[in-house]
């Protein structure tokens, strides 16, 4: 079973899962990192039923959710139906359906360890950033609780933090820090194989600017819209 088959399966319930995984502070902690200002544009990329864009709703910017499942899409349109700043496209990770520079911000929550290659995403999510953009991604320390391979189809048993250090640095960010948040991710297993219980980074970094450039100019601009768009 592929990680989007899994996330298409569990979208109904998500977010009862999801509140044993990790608490709502965390993302308040990535937000507050990101620097968000009122009137810019943040990708929520691989954004599940909209954890992250949901403290998102807060700050007063239109917001790009992005995620391979349609399930989660789906259910994200019925969450947050009342809403008019949100734009919806299912899409991989790994190639972000954005034209270069579209958001000021992108966040990547618990995403990075289904994808197939994260220095890839990496620099994908920082390809869509605008000059002076944030990247934020929070996930799991390297971890050896083998049995999330198979009931939650992780790829990868969580990452070096000097790993996400040169990923980023290698993506063409600056100032990156990594840092603890001071969460765990806990999720018991459904087969008896004991619980997870794996501390979460908060990896940052920002987009060089460019002369001329400012951080509220450009838009969204989908790439392949038509065959993207939810």
């Amino acid at each position: 079973m592929s990680s989007r088959q899994y996330f298409d399966g569990v979208a109904g319930a998500w977010d009862a899962m999801r509140e044993g995984f990790f608490p709502n502070s965390l993302r308040e902690k990535a937000v507050r990192v990101a620097g968000v200002r009122p009137g810019g544009i943040a990708a929520d990329i691989g954004a599940g039923s909209g954890f992250v864009t949901e403290e998102l709703l807060n700050h007063d910017v239109r917001i790009i959710a992005i995620d391979e499942s349609p399930a989660m899409i789906d259910r994200m349109k019925q969450k947050f139906s009342g809403s008019t700043v949100i734009d919806y496209f299912v899409g991989e990770s790994e190639h972000l359906p954005l034209d270069d520079r579209s958001a000021d911000y992108a966040f990547a929550n618990m995403v990075l360890h289904h994808v197939e290659r994260p220095a890839a995403a990496i620099r994908e999510m920082a390809r869509i950033l605008k000059p002076g953009g944030r990247l934020v991604i929070t996930d799991l320390d390297e971890h050896e609780f083998e049995f999330l391979r198979t009931e939650q189809h992780d790829r990868w048993m969580g990452f070096k933090r000097e790993d996400l250090q040169r990923w980023f640095e290698e993506a063409g960010l600056q100032t990156v820090s990594v840092d603890c948040t001071d969460d765990n991710c806990c999720a018991p297993s459904v087969t008896g194989k004991g619980e997870a219980r794996v501390s979460i980074f908060i990896a940052a970094g920002t987009k060089p600017q460019t002369t001329g450039v400012s951080l509220e100019e450009g838009c969204v601009s989908p790439v392949q819209a038509d065959e993207n768009a939810i």
